[in-house]
């Protein structure tokens, strides 16, 4: 005669209709629910000027937060503000979960004028004519605690844009132009 296991048909029948009941009660959409909001926090280092702010919530971004966001990250040279490109917001906000940062980001460059990138190409190395500053899709920065190779490398990791690696300027560059690295 076979050895029975303990578990009878019953058993089984009970353990089933307690699943079914539960995701009765619980409907998908509560069981998993992506997260409803995504927060950036940034520091300007050359106005001073500091946000945090949610920016998406329950799958839209949110118009008077990005207003915020690209006031501060504006052209501090001309008072120039342009609307930042939202993609960026969320590479910002992935790279952070990855770094599991909390302070905000220092912020070197945001948005630049096509005045402000023509003057800087003209008198700086590695500033390229057509930058995606200009087009509000690239920022430099800082991760206050967090080594420039370890924000390098993170953002290396995401694989959601340009990255570039200025470790004699203290920054590292992210946008969200093709992927590639410099």
């Amino acid at each position: 005669m076979a050895e029975r296991s303990g578990v009878t048909r019953r058993a089984v029948l009970f353990l089933a209709a307690g699943a079914i009941a539960s995701a009765a009660a619980c409907p998908a959409s509560a069981a998993y629910r992506p997260l409803a909001v995504r927060t950036v926090a940034l520091d300007n280092l050359h106005t001073g000027e500091r946000v945090k702010t949610a920016f998406w919530e329950n799958g839209r971004y949110l118009p008077e937060a990005l207003r915020e966001i690209d006031w501060v990250l504006r052209d501090h040279r001309t008072d120039e503000v342009r609307a930042i490109d939202p993609d960026l917001l969320d590479l910002l906000w992935h790279l952070q979960q990855k770094l599991r940062a909390r302070d905000a980001f220092q912020v070197i460059s945001g948005y630049r004028s096509p005045a402000t990138n023509a003057m800087l190409a003209a008198t700086t190395d590695g500033v390229a004519q057509n930058s995606l500053h200009t087009r509000g899709m690239a920022i430099d920065i800082r991760v206050p605690g967090r080594s420039l190779v370890k924000v390098h490398r993170a953002a290396l990791d995401l694989g959601l844009g340009g990255v570039g690696y200025y470790p004699r300027s203290d920054f590292v560059h992210v946008d969200v132009g093709r992927v590639r690295r410099w």
